[in-house]
Parts: C-alpha cells; sequence; structure tokens
C-alpha cells in the first residue's frame, strides 16, 4: 500500500464525560468537540485523540497509551505540580521507571485509562 498516513488516533471512553473533558484540559491538551458524546482531544499539532461518552469498564482498565516525551523528568515534575492527582479521586501517578529501553512514568486519567509518558534513551 502507498497511503500517505497523516494520523493515527485512538478512541479512549470516560466514566464521567464532563470530568475526563476538564481533566484533559487541566492537563494541557486542548478540546475540539465533535458531538455531544464526542470530542477531539488534541495533544500537539500532530497528536490526539477522541474521548467518548461511552464507559465499558474491562476496556477502560485495559486502555493504554504511550506519549513519546523528550524529558520524562521535566514532564514528571509537571505532572506533580499540576497536581490532578489531588484534584480528582481516580487520578494515580507513578513514578520514573528505569528500563533497558528508556524511562517512563505513569498516569492513570479519572476514568481508569493508564497513561506511559516515556523517553527512550539515547
Amino acid at each position: 500500500m502507498k497511503h500517505a498516513a497523516k494520523s493515527i488516533r485512538a478512541f479512549i471512553g470516560a466514566l464521567n464525560f464532563d470530568e475526563s473533558r476538564k481533566f484533559y484540559k487541566e492537563l494541557g491538551f486542548v478540546e475540539s468537540p465533535i458531538s455531544k458524546d464526542m470530542s477531539y482531544i488534541k495533544v500537539t499539532d500532530n497528536l490526539g485523540f477522541y474521548l467518548q461518552n461511552a464507559y465499558v469498564e474491562e476496556w477502560i482498565k485495559n486502555t493504554m497509551i504511550f506519549l513519546e516525551v523528550d524529558d520524562v523528568k521535566r514532564y514528571w515534575n509537571e505532572l506533580q505540580e499540576l497536581g490532578l492527582h489531588h484534584k480528582y479521586k481516580n487520578v494515580k501517578l507513578t513514578k520514573i521507571r528505569e528500563e533497558s529501553w528508556g524511562r517512563e512514568c505513569f498516569m492513570h486519567d479519572p476514568s481508569g485509562v493508564l497513561w506511559h509518558f516515556g523517553e527512550f534513551a539515547k
């Protein structure tokens, strides 16, 4: 196939759609509503995902997203400064872990989606 792909966008669900929308905006992402039950959440100009007003526990609890960042330590410090894990009941932060491929930290969103924020070894 010789298609010029432009983006790849995951669909994630939300236990409480309004709470998740607020959470991602506080994280610094930009929301573009599509309908009353779906928004496009822009991480950067080229990266984003669809947030849905849909919750299937087994699906959400098994959803993981890896976001490559340029400096995990700085990202970790910024996550702690935001304090989202204190503002939202189900948000959890897990400290930086060193791996053979690089390092990463983790955050569960309000619904239970597990985000990996990682930096590959150079």
